[in-house]
């Protein structure tokens, strides 16, 4: 054993046994990392279901403001973000917890629930950062197949029975399906989940589906968490804010756990400048939606199908998961990065960021040069 490898096993071995038995894995693989790799920048950015409009030009100059400020430490309690959230939201300020993002907020409700071998469910091939938290804390995951390229709600009920689960992850609208249930749907499924289990309910494309996708259930209710962000529709993913929606004594409890000067001050004026900015966001909301028909468009020309979405992405069924793969290195070498799901059956399809009409414009250029390369003959 050379210098090196006694150092890393000494390292090593001071860790818990749960860490060292954790993968060396992260849940996503950056732009920036495969940019590295290839030696040259893409030339459109569709992959990450980042808004490539932007923050509105409001949220940008109380951010620019901001600034200016940024010796002081930001509100603990966040309290303007949170009562700007909550009329917003009509609900209490105390029904009100801000965090760095959904993947923060994540982190902060797994610790109040999971503890070793504790059990939850989730769809296999969701967002993958809920069972990262689940992992590094030991919690034990039940993973549940898509049916009909959905989330399967009476599987996932039926999982969290057999196994009393903790707690429970659905994204609705769904990421990476793009699909969504209505809020009586998830009320329905809320009920049907065991007293004891917890839904937490990832809202973070709620922006851009229907009305009847957000579910009335009570915000006392303290089986549902549900979580929302800035990333999306507002398009300051790079600034990490966003925001639970749950009873106030879960509210007091993240407050025993969450980092208190975890969102910077910036983000906060940021936030509270596009809340205000309602122009902007149906804007924006109402692009994205013209932009998922040029994509329906575009993939049907293209001989392929492709999926509903209620969200700012579009799925492309290209049929197997080894040319979804070869689809995606192809636009990677052609300049596009996209990226397609990572679980059957979803991942027969590549997922495609909605774009302004340039970007969209580009990227069909890309792809109608690309596909006829990999298209079945």
């Amino acid at each position: 054993m050379n210098d090196h490898d006694t150092a890393t096993s000494q390292a090593t071995s001071r860790f818990t046994s749960l860490v060292r038995s954790l993968p060396d894995t992260a849940p996503f693989i950056g732009p920036e990392a495969l940019e590295r790799a290839q030696g040259r920048p893409f030339d459109l950015r569709l992959g990450a279901n980042e808004s490539v409009f932007g923050p509105s030009l409001r949220a940008q100059e109380a951010m620019r403001a901001a600034v200016a400020q940024a010796q002081w430490y930001a509100d603990p309690e966040c309290w303007e973000t949170r009562t700007a959230l909550a009329a917003h939201t009509d609900v209490s300020v105390e029904h009100i917890g801000v965090g760095a993002g959904i993947d923060d907020l994540l982190g902060q409700v797994a610790r109040l629930y999971i503890a070793a071998g504790s059990p939850v469910v989730a769809s296999l091939g969701s967002y993958p950062t809920f069972a990262f938290h689940v992992a590094g804390l030991g919690g034990a995951i039940e993973r549940v197949p898509y049916r009909d390229d959905r989330n399967d709600l009476e599987a996932l009920a039926e999982a969290a029975r057999r196994t009393q689960a903790t707690l429970v992850f659905l994204a609705n609208p769904d990421n990476p399906s793009g699909s969504y249930y209505t809020g009586d749907e998830i009320a329905a499924f809320l009920a049907a989940l065991p007293e004891q289990t917890t839904l937490l309910l990832d809202e973070a494309y709620s922006e851009f589906a229907a009305a009847d996708a957000l579910t009335s259930v009570s915000a006392d209710d303290p089986r549902l968490i549900r979580f929302r962000t800035f990333s999306k529709a507002y398009g300051m993913a790079g600034m990490r804010i966003g925001y639970v929606i749950a009873a106030p004594a879960t509210i007091r409890a993240l407050d025993k756990v969450r980092l208190h000067f975890g969102v910077n001050i910036v983000a906060h004026a940021g936030a509270q400048a596009a809340l205000a900015d309602r122009a902007y966001l149906a804007s924006v909301v109402a692009e994205v939606a013209r932009g998922r028909e040029d994509y329906a468009a575009l993939a049907r020309d293209c001989g392929l199908t492709p999926l509903p979405s209620a969200t700012n992405f579009v799925l492309f069924d290209v049929g197997r998961v080894e040319r979804a793969r070869a689809t995606v290195a192809a636009l990677a070498q052609a300049g596009a990065f996209i990226r397609m799901p990572g679980a059957p059956p979803l991942d027969r399809c590549i997922r495609i960021t909605v774009g302004d009409a340039d970007a969209r414009a580009a990227f069909a250029r890309i792809f109608r040069a690309v596909w006829p390369t990999l298209a079945p003959r």
